[in-house]
């Protein structure tokens, strides 16, 4: 008889921590090698821990809603073998090398963080998502080591930091808070008091939200509590309005060309290549010309620094049965032709769906695209996708009159019509910029040859 662990395996490289969503095994319930265990969670996206042999649980180390550490041992079990296998069990649950998680990425590399990275005596573990956080809250390290944490050993968990930045904006948070240096090397909320504010100023004067009083409900209204993944869209979206200053520019597009040459050939491009052709794949091409052209949409911030990516990892916004929201990507998109697209964004839509996506699924993404024309919707002014610059929005195709000029004179025609929203992060893209992209994208549409092959 021997015991073997269990761990958190490792899901995606920049994953550090997961949740414990629901546990299908307990201990003293037998198991077979390949059976799953229990469901976690990352980010937007579950997925299924099996076991790695076959026995017994002994012993269940975590409980459900506990966030782990990428590596820790979460469950034991007995099996019948000797203890020679104990040795494939880590190598085939890929946690990390040692216990201690690997250093934050470079999303918050303040000094003092790195400093604590690089001293192995360092009392603390921030996990890449609760630094990006504090990043993004204006929260400095010497702060950040003041929360109390409730997770493993001391960690402060997401909802720890989620907590003390919602007290802190209620005006609850600890004196020294106000008069700490607000210097992260990454964006920072809009407010940042300085070190010689006073607690006691006003709310007009710092910015900070003044307690808000409870609701009191009435009347005849019916309670919804928000699901894990409604929760993390709404700290995202939040996030990102507090971390970006938006603007939003429109253009039009005539897609009568695309519109009839998808029709002429979609039955035969599924039939040849096994995959329907939607309206995403042609949208996606003619983002990639632009983005090529236009390289600055295709970047991020860190701090004062514009980092451009070579890459492009386009994510395709995609609505669950759920309602929910997730943003699958697809990389290197500019390597694909019009099929090698179809199929991915096909794929990505059906394992979203069918919630077979993996954390490496939504992770890398520089530009995102979302349809709210599949909804019936003319417009959207759509909320960026963080740490991204900009996301694109398209509306419903709609037929309508439209004046066209010919060589003999101008002709009112039926014409099918789209409109464009880019919104994007005025931190570094100016209107002029903007504008010049979303109009470039439409005229992209517009000049769609009909008379293309695929």
């Amino acid at each position: 008889m021997s015991l073997v662990d269990l761990v958190m395996p490792k899901m995606g490289e920049s994953i550090m921590e997961a949740t414990i969503l629901k546990w299908h095994k307990q201990p003293g319930d037998a198991v077979r090698q390949d059976e799953t265990v229990l469901e976690i969670a990352t980010d937007k996206v579950d997925s299924e821990v099996p076991s790695i042999t076959e026995g017994v649980v002994e012993e269940i180390l975590y409980q459900v809603n506990d966030v782990v550490p990428i590596g820790s041992v979460i469950a034991r079990i007995r099996t019948s073998n000797g203890a020679s296998v104990a040795a494939p069990v880590q190598a085939a649950a890929n946690p990390v090398a040692s216990p201690t998680p690997a250093p934050a990425p470079a999303q918050y590399n303040h000094g003092a963080v790195a400093a604590t990275f690089a001293n192995p005596g360092s009392p603390r573990f921030y996990s890449p998502l609760v630094l990006n956080i504090a990043a993004n809250e204006g929260v400095p390290l010497s702060e950040l080591e003041s929360i109390p944490g409730t997770g493993n050993e001391g960690r402060v968990t997401k909802k720890d930091i989620l907590q003390y930045i919602a007290d802190r904006r209620n005006g609850h948070a600890p004196a020294h808070a106000a008069e700490s240096v607000y210097a992260p090397s990454t964006t920072v909320s809009p407010v940042t008091p300085s070190r010689t504010e006073s607690p006691s100023r006003s709310v007009q004067e710092t910015g900070i939200s003044a307690p808000q009083p409870m609701v009191i409900q009435s009347g005849n209204v019916e309670i919804i509590e928000m699901d894990r993944m409604r929760k993390l869209i709404a700290e995202h979206m939040v996030r990102s309005v507090h971390t970006s200053p938006h603007v939003t520019s429109v253009s039009e597009a005539d897609v009568t060309h695309l519109v009839h040459w998808r029709d002429k050939v979609k039955q035969e491009f599924e039939k040849r290549e096994n995959t329907k052709l939607t309206f995403t794949p042609l949208f996606i091409e003619a983002l990639i010309r632009c983005i090529k052209k236009y390289p600055l949409i295709n970047s991020s911030v860190d701090g004062d620094k514009i980092i451009i990516k070579k890459d492009i990892n386009i994510g395709m916004a995609t609505a669950l049965p759920s309602g929910n929201l997730v943003v699958p990507v697809i990389r290197n998109a500019d390597q694909l032709n019009l099929t090698g697209l179809a199929r991915q964004v096909n794929a990505l839509a059906d394992n979203a769906r069918q919630g077979k996506l993996r954390p490496d699924d939504t992770q890398g993404g520089t530009f995102t695209l979302t349809n709210v024309g599949t909804f019936g919707s003319l417009l959207g002014t759509p909320i960026i996708n963080q740490p991204q610059v900009a996301i694109l929005a398209v509306g419903a195709i709609k037929k309508r009159p439209v004046v066209l000029e010919t060589s003999e004179g101008d002709a009112i025609v039926i014409r099918h019509m789209m409109y464009l929203s880019l919104s994007y992060d005025h931190r570094i893209v100016d209107g002029s910029l903007g504008a010049t992209f979303c109009s470039a994208v439409a005229r992209e549409l517009e000049n769609f040859a009909p008379d293309r092959q695929f």
